[in-house]
């Protein structure tokens, strides 16, 4: 889930990058594509690895059927953790992604008129901004609710939803970006 998260807003700054540039992209070097992954994956690891030395743990989530960092243990030493996880893999990806499609639309804005182009860049950029809120934010939610409310208050089938929803997030972006993306 966090490797998803992370991928999805260095690829947004990539894309952002990408169409604001004004030199043409070199594709034979991958050398950024190679430090982007790379970066991804351990910043994911840094967040990853934790509850296994015991900054949180790891147990079953919802239904028992998926395993996931343990929400619903109260003490401090998880909540830091859900905390950390929260601002670190959610607010801050979330807030790359928001910042580099608004800077992708403002230079689009300044070297083009209104009008059908701009208009479908607008959409696929509330599109995807919105897909990963929704696919997200019920997961959030719902872990910070059974890390800080009543015990009891998520139930294993009221849990398995935003599972889903999370853990289906990568596939929609590129379906956006194909269907609404002439050039693709």
């Amino acid at each position: 889930g966090i490797i998803s998260l992370i991928s999805l807003a260095v690829l947004s700054y990539e894309r952002c990058c990408t169409m604001t540039r004004t030199a043409e992209p070199d594709t034979t070097n991958y050398r950024k594509a190679w430090t982007a992954i790379i970066l991804s994956w351990t910043y994911s690891l840094l967040w990853t690895v934790p509850p296994l030395l015991g900054w949180s743990s790891y147990g079953p989530e919802g239904a028992g059927i998926t395993c996931s960092v343990n929400w619903h243990s109260k003490d401090a030493n998880n909540a830091s953790y859900i905390i950390c996880l929260f601002i670190f893999c959610l607010i801050i990806p979330f807030a790359i992604i928001v910042y580099s499609y608004g800077k992708l639309l403002c230079a689009v804005r300044q070297v083009t008129r209104p009008g059908r182009w701009e208009q479908r860049i607008l959409l696929m950029v509330l599109l995807m901004v919105l897909c990963f809120l929704l696919c997200w934010l019920p997961y959030a939610a719902g872990a910070l609710l059974a890390t800080f409310g009543q015990p009891g208050l998520i139930t294993p089938a009221a849990s398995i939803i935003p599972a889903i929803l999370a853990k289906s997030s990568t596939v929609y972006n590129p379906i956006i970006y194909v269907f609404l993306n002439k050039r693709v």
